[in-house]
């Protein structure tokens, strides 16, 4: 069987400096961001609808955003 893979690009603003843990030699990094869409509705007001993400990521990866992401 085949290994799938997924792969998100989110743009946003960072609303923590990422958490590091190791855990049997692999790291282990934990953030949010949150990303915000902009429309008007039928009155023709502008609305702002921010959504927050929790991000999880792994290995060496994570090592960089740990080292970079502030």
């Amino acid at each position: 069987m085949k290994s799938l893979r997924n792969s998100v690009q989110l743009i946003g603003h960072l609303g923590k400096d990422p958490e590091v843990k190791v855990f049997n030699n692999s790291k282990k990094a934990s953030f949010s961001i949150a990303t915000t869409d902009t429309y008007k509705n039928q009155k023709g007001e502008k609305i702002a609808d921010t959504q927050w993400h929790n991000v999880v990521i792994w290995g060496k990866l994570a090592e960089v955003a740990g080292k970079y992401l502030k």
